[in-house]
């Protein structure tokens, strides 16, 4: 409420209401007046299911609860069997930091306490979930705000009787996914619409993304015939540019090509400061492919570790298709790599110059067969600069370890 941190769970919990046949109606962010959450709360029962994550925890502004049961017309209790878990919990936490339990007591009370009718989902820490049928017959699942809480849980709303009952009058859409790059979200709903667009049980969203255009198709029960004809006639004039028909992001492809040639990665990076080899290290197995990476934002270093000579930077400046060239052939050699790609550019929002603008940035992946280079002038403020100089380093090297050279527009 704030704007102190971004909202994951709405989003994580509308991907798998839709993915379980529900429809998305609302996300609503709501901060800890009770007024505002009772109101929130009695909208969200209105539906067949309302899914709240946070104020669980066993302080005086965590309400979620008490606004549950007002909202839903039931009363409080203290479930003694809970009520136990949470106090061992609380005991190992207390002997750990060398702390009075009774400082813990009040808040595992708190925590225990349920809506009239609930049950519990487990504990994240010392956060419950629970789920509660009203009335109306709307599932009320409520679930940890941390992320990782909140998705280490919600499997278990899932195999609850009510959460069964709600699904088995549900039948989730088809989904079709098609990931591209280097091609202007224009062009992309300019071939939809040559190809007769949406409609008739297919539903399509069309998103910039990280310099990507991600197309989402949702189908309909009985509308698979017409979301295949629409791909069908919509693919030819931006096939060029297609890299995916998964979810998978391109670190992940990038990785899986590395690993199908038998091939290893490393990274050479200045402006963006090891965010390449972050995207890459972020997926399980990475070291399958991904040796290392330098990040050689000074000029000596890139001369120290990367071997950049001296004379090249003096010449051509740290920015220059030159450098970006002799700090992947540096990368490669030093950390004995298959294939290398560097990134150098000037991220902003000081440093530029009317030759070298803030925006620039160049690109180079270096391999077995050769290399090649990229040139580009992004928008935007210095993290958009770097998310994008990112993006466009993987994929180079994804067009590297694909044999296409497909410039991007």
């Amino acid at each position: 409420m704030r704007g102190e941190r971004t909202d994951l769970n709405g989003p994580f919990l509308a991907r798998e209401a839709l993915r379980l046949g529900l429809e998305p109606a609302r996300i609503a962010i709501v901060g800890d007046a009770p007024e505002e959450l009772e109101a929130a709360l009695r909208a969200g029962l209105e539906a067949d299911a309302c899914l709240v994550s946070g104020g669980l925890g066993p302080t005086h502004d965590d309400r979620t609860v008490e606004m549950v049961a007002r909202a839903a017309g039931v009363g409080l209790r203290v479930d003694d069997g809970l009520e136990r878990e949470i106090e061992a919990v609380s005991r190992a936490a207390a002997a750990r930091l060398k702390r009075d339990y009774a400082d813990f007591a009040p808040g595992v009370t708190k925590q225990a306490t349920m809506p009239a009718g609930a049950e519990s989902l487990g504990l994240a820490g010392t956060a419950p979930g629970l789920l509660l049928e009203t009335s109306t017959g709307c599932v009320v699942v409520v679930l940890p705000g941390p992320p990782s809480e909140l998705r280490r849980l919600w499997p278990n709303a899932l195999e609850t009787e009510p959460f069964r009952r709600l699904l088995a009058r549900t039948q989730p859409p088809g989904r079709r996914v098609l990931r591209f790059f280097g091609v202007s979200e224009s062009a992309v709903a300019r071939a939809l619409d040559e190809a007769g667009g949406d409609g008739d049980g297919v539903e399509v969203t069309i998103c910039a993304r990280d310099f990507e255009i991600h197309v989402d198709l949702v189908v309909e029960p009985g509308a698979d015939e017409r979301a295949d004809t629409l791909v069908e006639r919509f693919l030819p004039p931006v096939e060029r540019w297609l890299f995916s028909r998964d979810e998978r992001p391109i670190e992940e492809h990038v990785l899986a090509l590395c690993e199908a040639r038998g091939w290893t990665l490393a990274t050479a990076e200045s402006c963006t400061g090891g965010l390449v080899a972050g995207r890459l290290t972020n997926v399980p197995g990475s070291s399958a492919a991904f040796v290392g990476g330098v990040v050689a934002y000074a000029n000596e270093v890139k001369e120290a570790e990367l071997g950049v000579p001296a004379a090249l930077l003096a010449e051509h400046g740290a920015v220059s298709p030159e450098v970006a060239a002799a700090m992947a052939h540096g990368a490669r050699e030093r950390l004995g790599a298959d294939v290398a790609v560097s990134v150098t550019g000037i991220a902003g929002p000081d440093g530029g110059t009317p030759e070298k603008p803030v925006g620039l940035v160049y690109l180079h992946v270096e391999g077995p067969d050769g290399g090649h280079g990229r040139e580009f002038s992004f928008p935007g403020d210095r993290a958009s600069i770097r998310a994008r100089s990112v993006v466009g380093a993987l994929h180079l090297v994804r067009r590297q370890l694909a044999g296409s050279r497909d410039e991007a527009v």
